[in-house]
């Protein structure tokens, strides 16, 4: 599109406003230590959503020297931001740049931005970014962290983007094996960022790359978010068989055809295979399956241990992506006509038609078969060998 033109320009030379942000992030002596590898001018970054992960990419982003505004509803947290540099609801125990600021006036954060990171879970995205679409220039890049699919209106984000917004913009998608936490203790973390235009891939990848936060860069939008959605329904299944108390052995199986069937049902929509096998794809399923940080695990735990969904929910203070997420797994698995044993096993937890041991049964009682992608597998005939 002409704005795509534009959109580079406004990177290549970051904000020439009436107050440039400063190449020096107010951080402290961990600056150095963490510098940007890339060769990107100090932007101004707008930061939608003050979760977790959308908090600790603002600290990504200062410590690379871009001036950083998050965009939040609670006035008690945005407050807490400003003053004690802390996000309290999310983050208690790591400090922010001063650098880093807050707001509740998306008008304020968005005056001479250069790009967006949007960060609101995905069943809100719609309704925020519609309200918000007069105040963002068609020029500025949105790059989406929301892993999931809207189940009103049946789309993953690089759809409900435009659709939201009324207009084409141009996006980016960033997913990947990415604790917010671990990235504020800055544990060295990788990721990818994907987008039909290579150059902005490219831009992305140099705002946001430093030496303990390393940015890969594929084409492959569809793999990349269909990988992050659909992850999070395997980590529920991971929860949920080890909560029941069972081991390594049925652990690892349970991810390991949970994979299986994550890659035919992403394949089956147009994904890369080698998009699954990588960090959006086998590298977000382990860390989400395996780890005790992850919300979408904590949900499926919950359930093994007996506690009923909705008071999991409740008490949770961040969304659980992959519980709305389940029901568009299951329309995904239809209209591919796929089998996908385990993902309908969740489904049925999370509808309380089945106790998470009975659907451990129940996978197993299932008639035995080849386990490769031939007809009868757990796929079914319409997975070919091709794109296993």
């Amino acid at each position: 599109p002409p704005s795509i033109k534009n959109t580079m320009a406004a990177l290549d030379k970051g904000d020439e406003g009436p107050n440039p942000p400063s190449t020096h992030c107010a951080c402290d002596e961990k600056s150095a230590a963490v510098a940007p590898i890339g060769s990107q001018s100090p932007l101004r970054v707008a930061i939608f959503g003050m979760g977790s992960f959308g908090t600790a990419l603002g600290y990504v982003l200062c410590h690379n020297g871009h001036s950083v505004t998050l965009v939040g509803r609670d006035q008690e947290v945005v407050d807490a931001v400003n003053e004690t540099h802390i996000n309290p609801k999310y983050l208690p125990t790591h400090k922010l740049p001063k650098a880093v600021t807050a707001t509740t006036d998306a008008k304020t954060a968005l005056d001479g931005v250069s790009l967006i990171i949007h960060a609101v879970p995905v069943q809100s995205s719609f309704e925020y970014l519609e309200r918000l679409a007069p105040l963002i220039s068609p020029d500025t890049p949105i790059v989406s962290v929301s892993k999931g699919i809207h189940v009103k209106k049946q789309m993953i984000m690089s759809d409900l983007i435009p659709a939201a917004l009324g207009r084409d913009q141009p996006t980016a998608f960033l997913s990947g094996p990415s604790f917010a936490k671990e990235i504020m203790d800055e544990a060295p973390t990788a990721v990818v960022v994907a987008s039909t235009n290579a150059e902005l891939a490219k831009k992305v990848q140099h705002i946001l790359s430093s030496r303990h936060f390393r940015v890969y860069t594929t084409d492959d939008v569809i793999g990349v978010e269909l990988a992050g959605a659909l992850k999070n329904v395997i980590a529920i299944a991971a929860g949920a068989v080890a909560g029941l108390g069972y081991g390594s052995n049925t652990l690892t199986a349970l991810v390991t055809r949970g994979c299986r069937e994550l890659r035919c049902l992403a394949n089956a929509h147009g994904a890369k295979p080698e998009t699954l096998a990588g960090l959006a794809g086998m590298g977000d399923i382990m860390l989400t399956c395996f780890g005790e940080l992850s919300r979408n695990r904590t949900v499926g735990f919950r359930l093994g241990q007996g506690e009923k969904l909705e008071d999991i929910v409740r008490s949770m203070n961040q969304v659980a992506e992959g519980v709305p997420t389940t029901e568009m797994a299951v329309k995904y698995a239809d209209d591919a006509k796929l089998k996908a044993p385990i993902i309908r096993a969740v489904h049925a937890v999370l509808q309380s038609k089945m106790h998470p041991r009975e659907a451990v049964y129940a996978l197993m009682s299932r008639p035995l078969g080849p386990e490769d992608h031939a007809p009868g597998g757990d796929c079914g005939s319409e997975c070919p060998p091709e794109n296993a």
